[in-house]
């Protein structure tokens, strides 16, 4: 199957109402084309997991400034007055997830397990409705994992397989989402041939990859 597609092919498998990953740390490593894209289209209900919401103007905070997701489980909101208003206004739902326990969340899917333990939010508002469980007299948290309908993430470097490479904090949820979805989309900043990546170098291996796209 080739993997390269076009962006509208890549907005395509989005549609309303899925639950989407979001890769990248405030802006850097998010797909911003395909983001740019998809803010235009009649695309609403969506579930977003990601790290933080961005701003309204850059990536995946356009998405909400247009008021096309209905939930975030989100690690930051700070920097986007958009999030805030629209939580505070009872328009989106907002489950705010500790950082490191949404990316072992997400790897957990990823690894097939059951969730994780964490007492992480132990005594806070965070351990609302979630189970807790003792270990050696310990008391932790269960934290189920995360799965989304589609992730969409950004790499600096892939190959035509789809092996991709992450520079500096761009790597931030991309290689952990990309276990996590049913369908994985790689927005890739420079495409080179297959073998031309030392294998040392991957981040995120060609069998994670569904599609990828390459538009200038």
């Amino acid at each position: 199957m080739a993997k390269i597609i076009s962006l509208e092919q890549a907005v395509s498998h989005v549609k309303s109402g899925m639950t989407i990953m979001i890769g990248g740390f405030l802006g850097n490593g998010n797909p911003k084309k395909i983001i740019d894209l998809l803010a235009q289209k009649p695309v609403k209900d969506l579930t977003l997991v990601c790290n933080d919401s961005g701003t309204p103007e850059i990536g995946l905070g356009k998405l909400i400034a247009n008021k096309q997701v209905k939930k975030m489980l989100v690690s930051y909101i700070g920097l986007n007055p958009a999030s805030v208003e629209l939580m505070n206004s009872g328009e989106m739902e907002m489950e705010f997830v500790p950082q490191g326990t949404l990316a072992e969340r997400i790897r957990a899917y990823g690894a097939g397990l059951g969730g994780v333990l964490t007492s992480t939010g132990i005594g806070t508002l965070i351990e609302k409705g979630k189970e807790k469980i003792t270990v050696d007299g310990k008391e932790y948290l269960l934290e189920k994992p995360i799965r989304a309908d589609v992730a969409l993430i950004g790499a600096s470097l892939g190959d035509k397989s789809g092996n991709l490479v992450y520079k500096g904090t761009s790597r931030n949820m991309n290689p952990l989402m990309a276990t996590a979805a049913d369908i994985v989309i790689a927005e890739i900043d420079e495409l080179v041939e297959m073998g031309e990546i030392e294998p040392e170098r991957i981040h995120t291996s060609n069998i994670f990859v569904d599609f990828i796209v390459n538009e200038k």
